[in-house]
């Protein structure tokens, strides 16, 4: 990840040290289960308790081996009392420790996206309880159609991403396992009891049927949840930068001390974070091709998929985490010119509601098709709400249709007290 763009919290589970920690960790877990089976000498996984991890040195056999698990094992292995070391790695192959390994990292990765992902709903809850009783004009096509409630964009939001956050804590639970199952997934030297214990140990499931790698259908399902969590912060961030338009400026994003909009223009208030978000939407959604690519490997295992997930995978995390918090700050901060919300509906509310079509039906015999003629041509011809409801009332009275306008303030409770009818049903959902 570019220093631009770089988390912390995800860069430091992606280093080469965080990687081969990640392998040491697997490699000592099958030495234990060997040990309490009595297939290696007791004490042995205790032998590798003080072994460092070195990098560099890892790079140095790697320049002669070329084979990047092997210098990792002669790294360990010339730490320790050659009685010792012979039983590293022992009936493993290196996908077990690689594939291992990485669903680690990816543990880690994801319990810090998920603590991003639970702040952000938090935020978006907060902000539909804040909005609940303003109401705004609500558009379909870009045009203004109905009103609505302005804490309806937050809890549409808020619903989205919890399910996103269901689909992780499911991929956490039931998508992330281990193997132990040696060269082609025969199990030559191992045992899948073997296998099972090791993934007691590492604190996750067996793969049920591996064929020396885990099936890469399980990266890509990760990856898609991250791609359809990237289509909620760019459903999000679009709608930021809709509302933020000069001419409709119902939004603004916060705008700091000594911030500048533009090197040429010092009125502008761009809305650069959601825009931001939209590439880094855009990323993450790309990377679906690649996960999906790497499903269809050679046999029972070829390394196709390894120099992308290499890249592509800390990319992913890091990239998720830095546009979760991004967006949770810009919610945060985000302005909200309330006085223009409500003008905005209030000067248009007449005749873009659909209730007086509705209360039409009701009330007469007409068709429904007549009815929405006089309504639509009513409409159509008005220049301002009292010009609509002049010939609204003018239209129905040669009709000898009866015709009830309702008052804004009876429709601006009534969106309200249905909001807070659904609010309160997904609080307690």
């Amino acid at each position: 990840m570019i220093a631009r763009y770089e988390v912390a919290d995800i860069s430091k589970l992606w280093t080469d040290h965080a990687k081969f920690a990640a392998y040491l960790k697997v490699e000592v877990a099958l030495l234990e289960t060997l040990e309490a089976r009595k297939m290696v000498p007791s004490g042995t996984a205790a032998a590798f308790a003080a072994v460092q991890i070195k990098p560099e040195r890892i790079d140095e056999i790697e320049r002669v081996t070329r084979h990047d698990v092997i210098a990792f094992c002669t790294s360990i292995t010339e730490q320790v009392e050659e009685s010792v070391g012979r039983f590293f790695h022992y009936g493993a192959t290196s996908s077990d420790i690689i594939d291992s390994a990485l669903s680690i990292q990816m543990r880690d990765s994801l319990a810090v996206c998920q603590k991003d992902l639970d702040a952000l709903i938090a935020t978006l809850g907060q902000l539909a309880e804040r909005y609940k009783t303003l109401v705004a004009m609500g558009r379909s096509h870009g045009m203004n159609a109905e009103p609505m409630v302005f804490g309806q964009k937050f809890l549409s939001f808020y619903e989205e991403f919890k399910r996103r956050r269901a689909d992780y804590e499911s991929f956490a639970q039931n998508g992330l396992t281990v193997q132990m199952s040696g060269a082609v997934g025969s199990y030559t030297i191992l045992t899948p009891e073997i296998e099972r214990e090791v993934a007691i140990k590492l604190g996750f499931p067996a793969e049920p049927v591996s064929t020396q790698v885990i099936p890469r259908d399980r990266i890509a399902q990760l990856i898609s949840i991250g791609a359809l969590t990237a289509s909620a912060i760019e459903r999000i961030a679009v709608e930021i930068r809709h509302l933020h338009h000069s001419d409709i400026g119902e939004v603004t994003e916060g705008f700091a001390k000594g911030q500048k909009g533009s090197s040429a223009m010092p009125q502008k208030k761009n809305p650069i974070s959601s825009e931001n978000l939209t590439g880094m939407a855009r990323m993450l959604r790309s990377q679906v091709i690649v996960a999906l690519e790497n499903c269809a490997l050679w046999h029972e295992r070829d390394i196709s998929h390894s120099s992308a997930e290499r890249m592509m995978l800390p990319d992913h995390f890091g990239i998720l985490s830095y546009s979760l918090r991004r967006l949770n700050d810009l919610l945060g901060k985000l302005e909200v010119d309330e006085e223009r919300v409500e003008a905005k509906w209030r000067e248009s509310f007449g005749w873009m509601s659909s209730a007086v079509l509705h209360d039409l039906i009701l009330k007469n015999g007409a068709s429904r098709e007549k009815l929405y003629a006089i309504v639509q041509e009513a409409a159509f011809q008005a220049e301002s709400v009292s010009d609509w409801r002049m010939i609204l009332t003018e239209k129905c009275a040669v009709e000898n249709l009866s015709v009830e306008v309702p008052d804004t303030e009876s429709m601006r409770k009534r969106y309200i007290e249905r909001f807070k009818q659904k609010l309160s049903s997904v609080q307690h959902s």
